[in-house]
């Protein structure tokens, strides 16, 4: 479980506080979305834990532990980074998921590193294509290597960084669909952030509303409403219902 605490981070001692106090818990197997205007302090959380920026204060602990104190090698048996596009070099996918077991076996791959690919490449379909160059594969594929490769580090928790930012409608559900399937069948945490509202409730099952560096909004998709949205964006929506699921639909209410 991942529980963040009175988290507090700046850019400089003068600078204003992007993070100031929040507070956020996401439960194993559960993927939590968190939405926010742009400068909300979604990326400087991401940056806190995954280590990349140090916060001010505040804790960040998983399953008891504590990140900020971990070596950088520890954290990545834990946390998995998934980022918004990936240039991964003229590399084999073979070779590129294996890259991910690097905190594992330092210089040199053994044979448990190579069977732990396997079994990944296995479990995503992605055998057929262990041997093709990554750069040559589709947006989409490159995007299920990348989850693969932050697979191959055994993590408990996975942040995605608009994973489905830069693709098509068709390679966008294929992310969604995988990204479920990784948080039901391993129980792994997923915290991602996203722009798009319906997207969101497609695959979240928590969803952390960002402002003014604090969580002002958390739950289950009861939370996302218009009020709520009005409040955190500045922006009028129509929520409504389609067969039993919420949609968001721009513009305000009919009067």
């Amino acid at each position: 479980m991942l529980e963040i605490q009175d988290l507090r981070s700046r850019y400089g001692k003068r600078s204003p506080a992007v993070l100031d106090g929040l507070e956020l818990t996401l439960q194993d197997g559960q993927i939590g979305v968190v939405l926010g205007k742009n400068g909300s302090g979604k990326t400087t959380l991401f940056k806190n834990i995954l280590g990349i920026k140090k916060p001010d204060s505040g804790s960040i602990l998983f399953d008891g532990e504590d990140l900020l104190k971990m070596s950088r090698s520890a954290r990545a048996r834990r946390v998995a980074y998934v980022p918004q596009s990936i240039h991964f070099g003229a590399l084999s996918v073979f070779d590129t998921v294996l890259m991910g077991r690097v905190s594992y076996f330092g210089f040199k791959a053994g044979k448990e590193d190579e069977e732990a690919v396997w079994r990944i490449l296995r479990d995503m379909q992605l055998e057929a294509f262990a041997a093709r160059n990554v750069e040559q594969l589709s947006g989409g594929e490159r995007q299920k290597i990348a989850i693969a490769r932050a697979l191959a580090q055994e993590p408990r928790l996975l942040v995605f960084d608009e994973p489905t930012g830069n693709l098509d409608v068709a390679n966008e559900q294929l992310i969604i669909e995988e990204a479920r399937r990784v948080s039901r069948e391993k129980g792994i945490a997923i915290l991602t952030s996203l722009h798009d509202f319906n997207q969101a409730l497609e695959l979240g099952d928590r969803f952390f509303f960002l402002r003014d560096g604090r969580i002002r909004h958390s739950g289950g998709a009861e939370i996302v409403t218009e009020d709520v949205i009005r409040e955190i964006f500045d922006a009028e929506v129509r929520v409504v219902e389609i067969e039993g699921k919420k949609i968001i639909v721009n513009g305000g209410k009919k009067t």
